[in-house]
């Protein structure tokens, strides 16, 4: 097993879009299994490369361990595309390794589908709603540079600056390997 830091808002790498994958060698597929461990090892449902400071469009989920998802199997996307989204939108609350111990209601659309690569580059295609919804597009927002701190209103930011100041910081206290500086990359 092998724990990767996890970047943390502020990091210039996560205000960045992914590069797109062209082949999959084995230190992408060791980044891969790399960030498995990473996620699980911090109880997440999901990591994109960029969340470990890898400049790749990869991004990983994993639900089978939320109530009612025990039958979803790990997924790894690779030039993730959301090519489709509903029109009607839903306000759920979500959270994010790279923004420790914050939590706060995002609005997304409630249905999506997206197109993906396996690390075999075969593409798929899943349309997905509820939960599964949601992850896919908390973590394709952060291949685009996107992080769920950027969709919430300016009064609410405003009631998080203080702590987001202090993780940006790293003046708190983290249950996981993080980075140490807003400059880390991953050098692959």
């Amino acid at each position: 097993m092998s724990l990767l830091p996890v970047t943390l808002i502020g990091d210039k790498i996560l205000k960045r879009k992914a590069a797109l994958i062209k082949e999959v060698d084995n230190k992408t597929v060791e980044l891969i299994r790399d960030m498995f461990d990473t996620m699980r090892n911090a109880n997440g449902i999901g990591l994109a490369a960029n969340q470990v400071g890898a400049d790749k469009s990869i991004f990983i989920i994993d639900i089978s361990l939320v109530e009612g998802h025990e039958d979803s199997k790990p997924l790894v996307l690779i030039n993730p595309k959301i090519i489709e989204r509903s029109d009607k939108k839903v306000f759920i609350e979500e959270g994010c390794l790279s923004i420790p111990d914050i939590r706060a209601e995002v609005e997304r659309p409630e249905k999506i589908t997206i197109t993906f690569y396996d690390t075999n580059l075969k593409e798929h295609t899943i349309d997905a709603d509820g939960l599964l919804a949601r992850v896919l597009q908390h973590e394709y927002d952060h291949l685009q540079g996107i992080l769920f701190t950027d969709l919430i209103s300016d009064e609410i930011k405003k009631s998080l600056k203080k702590d987001l100041n202090k993780i940006k910081q790293r003046k708190v206290e983290f249950q996981y390997p993080v980075t140490e500086h807003a400059d880390y990359q991953m050098q692959l």
